[in-house]
């Protein structure tokens, strides 16, 4: 083992000993060689680690964690070890929550420059582990040759490590999960080779209906042959899809899917409505959190009853069919066809008739709903982690809503929106954190603005 080097701008593949600060936007650790920043994952706040750098700019490094030299005081065992999608179980849930309120009103402050408004208290998650309605797992070769199926190794885009019990999943996923990779083993299926870009198995993906039980699988693979019939059977009967993927890239969306088996949706209940989800769709990975999310952007639209509601990136309808109930009319933009033509589903199957839903480029839709529908009261904003293009702020802008509710799953593309907002008259009143995400560093949360 090489001896630990210190120095200002350390070269990539150094190993440093480092003392963790604070943790950055992204749940990276934040170390200082002499001023010189090094961003560390793998670590909390209080820990002296032995790192490996991994990448080297002129403002900052970036390392890796690889052994833990002297654990933070309030650092804590982890109850999956080595699990790559819960990074920060090592802290105590109450440091999880106090640090992602810190992150919000930090992006909102520093990022944004604005000021008076009331950063509400976190709303925690209902349950810390075996949270999530969704999970893809990957396919690789074990040490002994032996088909493995788990997660990628952090830090390595060709290295799987196995996981029998997921603690993300519920026990009824992990049976499914351990069902089709136990046959594949009986069938002698190869997992693919990221490297030499050969084999068949890539993933397997599986949603979970949390209110109604139902399940869904959809095997990721190259194209080849399958015995179907055998894929069904190891499904028990739940829905069963088979994709094919030509694309070299890790990658569970597109290719060709065939129905096998089992229902073509999955049945899901969020906040009294039904949905139905398609192998593809996207639906918030968190059932129970995304009800107390949408509760919370209910409440700071404060709807009346009479209002005119604009739903952008609408998706398949969640939000403005949870909120249609308390509405005048709501309008829902999407620009992905088939979410629209889940959203007008959806609002026909739980009978609301007060919502309608259109595909479109808000950016060049904005101005045609505006004409047809008329002026909204209230803008609902749920966009991609990227935030909102300048076009799209302009849109929002003209078509002058007296209150925007902007749903945001990353605070630092949050603040500079709001900033532009608050440029154009509007002020930020309020925003809430939820806990979407537990043992890891995503962030949502609610704010709310309002024309001054």
């Amino acid at each position: 083992m090489s001896a630990p080097v210190t120095a200002k701008r350390p070269e990539r593949g150094q190993e440093l000993d480092l003392r963790v600060e604070s943790l950055a936007h992204g749940g990276a650790g934040v170390a200082r060689l002499d001023g010189y920043v090094v961003f560390v994952s793998g670590a909390v706040p209080g820990d002296r680690v032995r790192a490996v750098v991994t990448k080297r700019k002129r403002g900052y490094a970036e390392a890796r964690a690889v052994e833990v030299l002297e654990p933070a005081p309030d650092r804590v065992e982890p109850a999956a070890p080595g699990h790559p999608g819960a990074p920060w179980q090592v802290l105590p849930y109450e440091k999880q929550l106090e640090v992602k309120t810190e992150q919000v009103e930090d992006a909102l402050r520093r990022i944004g420059r604005l000021d008076g408004f009331t950063v509400e208290p976190i709303v925690p998650a209902v349950d810390r582990w075996r949270y999530r309605n969704k999970l893809e797992y990957s396919f690789g070769t074990g040490e002994d040759g032996e088909l493995v199926c788990g997660f990628h190794k952090p830090g390595s885009w060709e290295e799987i490590v196995h996981v029998e019990d997921d603690l993300l999943a519920s026990e009824q996923v992990n049976a499914l999960r351990r069902a089709i990779v136990g046959w594949c083993r009986e069938q002698g299926l190869s997992a693919y080779d990221r490297r030499a870009q050969a084999g068949f198995l890539r993933n397997v993906v599986i949603r979970e209906g949390r209110r109604t039980g139902d399940l869904q699988v959809r095997l990721v693979t190259s194209p080849g042959a399958l015995d179907e019939e055998g894929l069904v059977a190891a499904a028990g009967g739940h829905g069963t899809f088979w994709t094919r993927m030509h694309d070299v890239g890790e990658t569970t969306a597109g290719g060709e899917t065939d129905h096998l088996a089992g229902a073509p949706q999955l049945r899901e209940e969020l906040g009294g409505l039904e949905f139905r989800i398609s192998p593809e769709a996207f639906f918030q990975t968190n059932t129970e959190m995304a009800e107390r999310l949408y509760s919370v952007a209910a409440g700071y639209a404060a709807l009346k009853g009479y209002e005119r509601v604009f739903d952008l990136y609408c998706g398949m309808g969640t939000i403005g069919l949870t909120l249609a109930p308390r509405a005048g009319e709501v309008w829902g933009v999407e620009v992905v066809e088939q979410a629209v033509a889940d959203a007008m589903a959806a609002a026909q199957r739980n009978e609301v008739t007060n919502a309608r839903f259109f595909a479109g480029d808000i950016r060049l839709a904005m101005r045609d709903l505006v004409e047809t529908a008329g002026e909204p009261d209230v803008v609902v904003l749920d966009p991609p982690r990227a935030g909102l293009s300048q076009k799209v702020v302009r849109r929002v802008i003209e078509a002058a809503p007296k209150r925007i509710v902007y749903v945001s799953c990353n605070p630092t593309t949050l603040a500079p929106n709001a900033a532009q907002l608050t440029e154009a008259g509007y002020r930020l009143r309020r925003v809430r954190p939820v806990d979407m995400f537990p043992q890891t560093h995503h962030i949502e949360c609610v704010a709310v603005l309002d024309q001054v």
